[in-house]
């Protein structure tokens, strides 16, 4: 459900198909993955972290009505903090 817009933000990213401004997914293609482990001295094994290689194109979906919103991606990305 959208919510209400902030007074004063005027650059809030909304879908333009349902109203959506809370939740979005970012889809990327071709990516490579790799995950580091530690093994523990009982034979088990710990996560220690990931490393992201993205390769191919990275699409903007609207989370809640799956709109493609890639028009928008490079926005949403210089808004990520």
């Amino acid at each position: 459900m959208p919510s209400v817009r902030p007074p004063g933000i005027a650059n809030r990213l909304v879908c333009p198909a349902c109203g959506n401004d809370e939740e979005f997914v970012e889809l990327a293609h071709d990516v490579l993955l790799t995950s580091y482990y530690r093994q523990n001295s009982d034979g088990s094994f710990s996560h220690e972290g990931d490393a992201t290689q993205i390769n191919g194109e990275v699409l903007l979906f609207c989370g809640a009505c799956q709109e493609d919103l890639t028009y928008y991606h490079q926005r949403f990305r210089e808004m990520i903090f």
